[in-house]
């Protein structure tokens, strides 16, 4: 079975097509024909080494990738779902060792695993579970209430545009970083203020807002330059581990999506959302297995605004 590998950490040209074994649903899981797989950030962390001191030991190849879609070609005996052999689905996938998405089939807990949104192409839905789940984990953690003042970073990306359509879902005024080149796409994600992106969007937000805002997420990875934004006892979320100091009584926290595994409520949830028209699927370009090494240094160029996926049919 062809996936897609690396023997070593390095640049996009570590990435080769590699065989490994054909695997089958055990019990209690659903074994998945790969479709399409998205290229995330932690993907390019997985390869060039960024994460390798939190990553299981293992023995190359290494496949990564965290998000698919496909078909259903196999439920395990103890699995209860409504699915069936055949059934267009998607997933977040948690990599270890071999087990990564760029694969062509893969065996996931069914708790993984949910039907695609309405209407959408396997291309699309493959944009969703990863990032998707990261937004709505993050705004658990923040845990604002409706009319409540969330300020975001990086909201151009997948992740900071899942944040915004998901909060206005939850009522929340969205406050987003852009570029003059991104205005129009954040505009129409549905934020209610735009502000300069970078340092300069500290700035404005306290003229605007004295006292900060109740909520921040930082997609852009400020850190600790995005603190003042903040108000004293609000809430600050990370994606990459960021901590805080407790500084001003703000709640700290982190958001790792790795412990939504296989929360197919939350992703169920997230499918509605796309189905109610709430969210926007982001689709930026597609690449075949061979063209993998030259999708992600596209990536790693900056620019993106969507997902880049890997297309296996």
């Amino acid at each position: 079975m062809r996936a897609i590998g690396l023997m070593k950490h390095g640049g996009p040209e570590v990435l080769e097509l590699i065989e490994v074994p054909e695997v089958k649903a055990e019990a209690d899981e659903i074994l998945v024909q790969v479709f399409c797989a998205a290229i995330n950030p932690t993907d390019i962390l997985a390869r060039n080494g960024g994460i390798a001191e939190r990553q299981k030991p293992y023995d190359p190849p290494y496949v990564p990738g965290m998000d698919i879609s496909g078909k259903v070609v196999e439920i395990g005996e103890n699995v209860k779902t409504d699915l069936k052999e055949g059934d267009a689905v998607m997933a977040m996938v948690i990599p270890n060792g071999q087990h990564g998405a760029y694969r062509e089939q893969i065996a996931l807990k069914s708790g993984a695993v949910v039907p695609i949104p309405d209407g959408v192409s396997f291309e699309e839905a493959c944009t969703l579970p990863m990032n998707g789940l990261t937004a709505k984990l993050s705004l658990e953690l923040l845990n604002l209430n409706h009319g409540d003042k969330l300020a975001v970073t990086g909201s151009p990306g997948a992740y900071g545009g899942y944040i915004i359509q998901i909060a206005k879902t939850l009522g929340l005024y969205v406050i987003a970083d852009t570029s003059e080149k991104d205005q129009k796409l954040v505009k129409s994600l549905g934020a209610d203020l735009l502000l300069p992106r970078g340092e300069k969007f500290l700035k404005h937000i306290l003229e605007r807002f004295p006292e900060g805002v109740d909520g921040l997420a930082d997609g852009a990875l400020l850190n600790e330059k995005a603190v003042p934004a903040v108000k004293h006892g609000g809430s600050f979320t990370a994606v990459r581990g960021y901590q805080g100091t407790g500084e001003r009584e703000i709640n700290f926290t982190q958001t790792w999506v790795r412990t939504q595994d296989c929360m197919c409520e939350k992703l169920d949830d997230l499918r509605k959302l796309v189905n109610a028209k709430k969210i926007s699927l982001r689709l930026a370009d597609t690449f075949s297995p061979s063209q993998v090494s030259a999708a992600h240094k596209r990536f790693e160029g900056g620019g993106v605004r969507g997902r880049l996926v890997i297309k296996f049919y």
